[in-house]
């Protein structure tokens, strides 16, 4: 049954994700995901039985890590990338999750041609990050895509995000923390209220490079900022957390 969905010939690899026996085929020539969509995964909340939508999806790894760490009933990946859609839809076969995952091969500035508007409990999204492309050199190349706003944009993410979620829907997000005021003001835009957030540092004593955002559409004002995480007690040594979040 699985026999075929690997394609070794092309560079493809299958990585162990260390949660509930779950794996996801990857190819280190296009773009792997890192320890960010990790924390998103984890940083996530679904309702049981709830529909969530990944915007930007990859390689899936979200979706999957979903499958295993929340009840959702139906969890929706877009990604827009052809061969990358195609890669993500292997591994979801591989883990034999076609009831419960299935991912969509479009822009996601069209996924409403896909989901009822205002339909989704929750969505989230690890976009790009950098926002400048004018030093891109290959436009097309999947890590380049995955990277800067080429294809899609803060904005267009957002908007996209406040006409999926349903009333009192939660929308997460990883991003860095130099574009955390265009953010709130693309959520104050579209009704989405910043509600928690969580700065993500290499090491304790070093400045954030990452941020956690949880926002709820339709919600009043009140912003909780939780403790900050670090990533490395020392160096290439993971803390505490961040084994316990990996599984480890």
């Amino acid at each position: 049954m699985k026999d075929g969905l690997i394609r070794e010939e092309l560079g493809e690899r299958l990585d162990d994700l260390q949660c509930e026996n779950l794996f996801l085929i990857q190819n280190p020539a296009k773009f792997c995901f890192g320890i960010d969509a990790v924390l998103l995964a984890n940083f996530i909340k679904v309702k049981r039985g709830g529909h969530a939508v990944d915007l930007c999806t990859g390689s899936g790894i979200v979706p999957v890590l979903l499958s295993a760490k929340t009840q959702a009933k139906k969890i929706t990946g877009i990604e827009i990338q052809e061969d990358i859609a195609e890669m993500a839809n292997r591994s979801v076969k591989y883990n034999s999750l076609e009831e419960k995952i299935d991912i969509i091969n479009d822009d996601i500035a069209n996924a409403l041609k896909y989901i009822k508007q205002g339909s989704v409990d929750t969505v989230s999204v690890n976009p790009p990050y950098m926002k400048d492309t004018t030093a891109i050199k290959n436009p097309d190349l999947p890590l380049a895509i995955a990277r800067h706003e080429l294809l899609t944009d803060l904005d267009k993410v957002v908007e996209i995000a406040g006409k999926l979620l349903k009333e009192n829907g939660k929308f997460f997000m990883i991003h860095r923390p130099s574009r955390l005021s265009e953010i709130f003001a693309a959520l104050k835009k579209n009704r989405i209220e910043p509600k928690r957030i969580r700065f993500v540092h290499p090491y304790m004593e070093s400045k954030a490079n990452l941020v956690l955002i949880e926002g709820v559409k339709g919600s009043g004002v009140w912003l909780d900022v939780e403790p900050p995480l670090a990533v490395y007690k020392d160096k290439n040594i993971y803390t505490d957390e961040v084994l316990k979040i990996y599984g480890r």
